[in-house]
């Protein structure tokens, strides 16, 4: 994922500023601020969920986004209620916004301590909408290049039509947390002696081999980016 430049003389903190938001009340001791932890969960992830508030009552909407930098940009229709409600001719929206893994799970002789292993990253903040042409440009080449990255150099670029439908969205990353679990059950010592398994079950994302759309001119293979993934 692309990174965004810092300015001569200026050093970036190497971790984000806990805040009465970004500390969580429970386990206080999973959580994590670091830049690179924060980025490489979150650019190991296809789907956010994008929480805000709609006339009252909580919303929480699956999406796709991208990261740059220290900007995370989500998009969908000029109508989609939430990107209208972050235009930039308004405060901008409130948002939530999160990313998780799970990369086992843990099976303890009790009940009461299953679990699993996991990688979560909280983001708070004002989403607003991108008006910059060249910004919003570069937010949906972000876009593509999440799912694969490679992919935006190899495929048609968005016309005029199709940018003057869509909208983007940038949020900061400013006010951000990280949270995860690693390890085996935490079993009370008076189960240990207990006759269940116990254990964790590990959890892996693979990819299978692409297949080609049936329309596919012939001649064409497969890029080298698919190759690697």
């Amino acid at each position: 994922m692309t990174e965004t430049s810092t300015q001569p003389g200026t050093a970036q903190p190497a971790a984000y500023t806990p805040t009465d938001r970004t500390v969580p009340t429970r386990s206080r001791e999973r959580a994590a601020y670091d830049h690179e932890m924060v980025h490489s969960i979150l650019d190991e992830g296809y789907v956010c969920h994008l929480g805000f508030v709609r006339d009252g009552a909580p919303v929480v909407l699956p999406t796709l986004y991208g990261r740059v930098g220290e900007r995370l940009y989500l998009h969908g229709s000029t109508g989609s209620r939430p990107l209208r409600m972050a235009d930039g001719t308004d405060p901008g929206l409130p948002v939530c916004v999160t990313v998780t893994h799970v990369d086992g799970l843990v099976l303890a002789r009790s009940a009461f301590h299953h679990s699993m292993n996991y990688r979560s990253v909280v983001v708070h903040g004002v989403a607003r909408t991108v008006t910059d042409p060249d910004e919003k440009r570069q937010a949906l080449d972000a876009l593509v290049d999440h799912i694969v990255p490679g992919r935006s150099r190899d495929s048609r670029p968005a016309n005029a039509k199709e940018l003057a439908a869509t909208a983007v969205i940038r949020l900061d990353l400013d006010e951000v947390s990280a949270k995860l679990r690693t390890g085996g059950p935490n079993d009370e010592p008076e189960d240990m002696d207990l006759p269940h398994w116990t254990g964790v079950v590990p959890l892996a994302k693979g990819y299978d081999t692409p297949v080609p759309a049936a329309d596919l001119a012939p001649g064409i293979g497969l890029p080298d980016y698919l190759t690697t993934l």
